[in-house]
């Protein structure tokens, strides 16, 4: 076939929380009865121990990715620094992901957590519902970007110092892409279209597109309701099941049925397909690239990496991405000043976020940090802020505590519609009318 050559240029840059919501979603999270089996791992980065009021120097540190084996050593270095350089005693714990709002929740609620956590920034709502989270915005003068700020504000109030940031994007295999005779990354949903068949005619059990289709990752979906001219929410009320994500379901259930997005997937099962070469196109958050990288048994997996905007239906339509992102809040109580201090220097000082960037492959969230040698010297990372990350917006669902079900709510019923069992109408039809009920 003809190369297939498109547009190789990129585009030019609710209702209130309440702590009564907020402990609903609580009670609903802490009644899986999975909480008691998900003991922290603690550790303590010593130096002299001192008073427990607010202005004391030691605080405590609560943090996934000292839980998880790609991040827990670099991270754990940049705390022993910081503590023998401050003086302090920093008393770290860690839970997997999975666990870890559940786990946090149940502290704060029960007045047993202090100190500085990390958090996605999904879920800074939830958190500041409680009632518990500092305002940092006393702190927010390290050079960060708007954008990175602006990540982890609730309402206006900066809860969260931003630590990383980018979106969940579409990232191709050049290599495949190659193979199929496509010199330019698509920039229209038409095009991507074309591209997508153009990797079926591959054969040899080539995925041209692993999208999520398993209820844990179909949120992924809001993006492409998006991309279709739905706004999901307007004025605090759900539009799901309007012309435009009807429009939307309509055209993922077709690539469904032609068998140009995989059945039952999840990130980790397209990241396991991507890691071994047979996978056109993914989508995932910056992150992913060490996990498919580390995962592949082809060496040379990382150069064939290509960050894609997200196709549009227009040309000249804006892609719109959702973000992603970490950040660290500082819960008020013992140690609150000097956690707020280390979170300000774990995400704004060069001392830190330069290991950190290195050992990662997470992007800083300041200016500076950004125009560093390491990461304009990284080719992914540079292409995915450019193509991914620049046009990335938060989750409209995530100003609701109860977020996690109502985003559930929708992934069921678009997996039904994929499955076959309602129609698009039907199918976001019925999602509205659940999703409506759990924002009120």
């Amino acid at each position: 076939m003809p190369p297939l050559s498109f547009s190789a240029s990129q585009p030019s840059g609710p209702t209130p929380l309440t702590r009564r919501s907020l402990f609903r979603l609580t009670g609903a999270v802490l009644g899986a009865g999975a909480l008691a089996a998900c003991a922290p791992s603690t550790s303590d980065s010593d130096s002299d121990s001192s008073s427990g009021d607010s202005g004391g120097k030691d605080f405590k540190f609560t943090a996934w990715s000292l839980n998880e084996a790609s991040t827990k050593d670099a991270l754990q270095s940049l705390v022993d620094t910081y503590a023998s350089g401050a003086g302090a005693k920093i008393t770290t714990a860690s839970y997997p992901y999975n666990d870890y709002l559940n786990q946090v929740l149940l502290q704060v609620r029960g007045g047993t957590l202090t100190g500085a956590v990390q958090l996605d920034v999904a879920w800074l709502a939830t958190l500041a519902a409680t009632g518990k989270l500092v305002d940092l915005s006393s702190y927010a003068g390290g050079g960060y970007t708007d954008a990175a700020l602006g990540i982890a504000k609730v309402k206006g109030t900066q809860y969260g110092l931003p630590w990383t940031t980018a979106g969940i994007g579409l990232i191709g295999n050049s290599e495949l892409l190659d193979k199929a005779g496509v010199t330019t990354p698509p920039k229209t949903i038409e095009e991507f279209e074309q591209v997508l068949r153009a990797l079926k005619g591959l054969g040899g059990g080539v995925v041209p597109w692993a999208a999520m289709t398993k209820v844990d990752q179909l949120k992924d979906f809001i993006a492409w309701m998006w991309a279709f001219g739905s706004p999901v929410v307007a004025d605090g009320q759900v539009v799901v099941g309007d012309d435009a994500s009807v429009e939307a379901l309509t055209w993922y259930k077709k690539l469904y049925d032609e068998k140009l997005i995989a059945p039952d997937v999840n990130r980790f099962d397209a990241r396991a397909l991507f890691a071994q070469g047979k996978v056109g196109f993914y989508e995932d958050a910056i992150a992913g690239r060490g996990a498919v990288t580390k995962a592949s048994p082809d060496k040379e997996l990382a150069s064939k990496l290509l960050p894609v905007s997200r196709p549009v239906r227009a040309a000249a339509d804006k892609p719109r991405h959702l973000a992603w992102g970490h950040a660290v809040a500082v819960l008020q109580g013992e140690g609150s000043e000097a956690a707020a201090k280390f979170a300000a220097a774990l995400t704004s000082d060069p001392k830190y976020t330069g290991p950190w960037f290195t050992k990662a492959g997470l992007p800083p969230t300041t200016t500076s940090g950004l125009a560093s040698a390491e990461v304009q010297n990284d080719k992914f990372t540079k292409d995915f802020t450019a193509a991914i990350g620049a046009f990335s917006e938060p989750d409209p669902l995530w100003v609701y505590p109860q977020f996690a079900q109502i985003e559930k709510v929708l992934a069921d019923q678009v997996q039904a519609v994929l499955l076959g069992k309602a129609s698009p109408k039907e199918g976001l039809a019925a999602a509205k009318e659940q999703m409506q009920g759990l924002v009120k």
